[in-house]
């Protein structure tokens, strides 16, 4: 069959051909229709993620949808390695799979899995979102972030902040408040939003901009009667691996610092997630921006805009 297939570390994949996968007890082989390239995919398939096992020859690709052998279109997570989901098939355990939704095409159906399940899971299962909360999204001008203040307000938050470098990106996303990083009046705005009250973060991007948003969450603190509780959900590190958090920024505040992904939330909790968040999907009218391409050109998607979401197909 045709695939994607990792043959080095230090490089992007190739189109090549691939053995067939057979499907043991438990297992369906899925015909692709479509995969998302994101950021864990590109991580993986470069040595580079926390998870990361596998040697050199695999297909990658962490998620999809496709037809079962039952004949369902089902969207799956975490297809048996070597298997990717950048192929014209790969190989699910069965359950790891939920059905999507008639209304939804399949390269939307991926593209909404892969921008808006980190932010749905974090929010449902690790911060425990309740109604008329406020959200502060910190990396909202890319794919997940602009999901995030989608997933957020679906869920119940009374307000939105979006925050971000792209003043230009930020003005275009359905949110209550945006502060741009770039601008001088950044830490002013950030510490105002935060007097006047945030529940939750989502933080896409960690690095300088973490500590940035946590000195204005906690700068200043310590009120005799308590702080309020701050659910700091980490999320990603596109902007550096490593901050600095001085010991009195928790003392002095409500600041609960936590993590949502693999290891922090359950495998069974991240297909769970998946499910609702495809159910809701119709309803709820979300929207990610995508591009759609033929697996073939998996090595242009690989090297394409940072800030376009590829979604491949095979046959295409």
């Amino acid at each position: 069959m045709k695939a994607a297939v990792v043959e080095s570390f230090d490089l992007p994949p190739v189109d090549g051909d691939y053995r067939e996968p057979e499907a043991a007890d438990g297992e369906t082989v899925v015909t692709i229709e479509a995969a998302a390239l994101s950021p864990i995919v590109k991580r993986l398939a470069s040595g580079r993620h926390y998870s990361s096992t596998a040697t050199a020859g695999f297909v990658p690709g962490v998620d999809g949808v496709g037809i079962d052998d039952q004949g369902q279109r089902v969207y799956f997570l975490f297809p048996k390695a070597p298997f990717g989901s950048m192929a014209e098939r790969s190989l699910a355990a069965i359950n790891m799979t939920v059905p999507v939704p008639g209304a939804l095409a399949s390269d939307r159906a991926a593209a909404i899995v892969t921008a808006a399940l980190a932010s749905w899971v974090a929010l449902t299962r690790r911060a425990q979102i309740r109604a008329g909360e406020t959200v502060l999204v910190l990396g909202a001008t890319g794919a997940s972030g602009s999901m995030a203040l989608q997933t957020a307000r679906h869920l119940g938050a009374r307000k939105v902040v979006a925050v971000g470098r792209n003043a230009e990106k930020l003005q275009r996303l359905d949110a209550d408040v945006r502060i741009s990083l770039a601008s001088s009046e950044a830490d002013a705005s950030l510490r105002h939003q935060f007097d006047e009250g945030i529940d939750i973060v989502l933080d896409f991007v960690w690095g300088e901009p973490a500590a940035r948003v946590i000195r204005a969450a906690t700068g200043h603190r310590g009120s005799a009667a308590g702080e309020p509780p701050l659910r700091y959900v980490q999320l990603g590190t596109m902007a550096g691996e490593d901050i600095s958090i001085r010991g009195d920024a928790l003392r002095s505040s409500g600041l609960l610092l936590m993590g949502s992904g693999i290891g922090s939330v359950a495998v069974a909790d991240l297909l769970a997630g998946a499910g609702e968040l495809l159910a809701a999907a119709p309803e709820a009218k979300f929207h990610t921006d995508f591009e759609s391409l033929p697996l073939r050109m998996v090595k242009e998607a690989w090297s394409g805009d940072a800030d376009t979401r590829y979604i491949l197909r095979p046959g295409g």
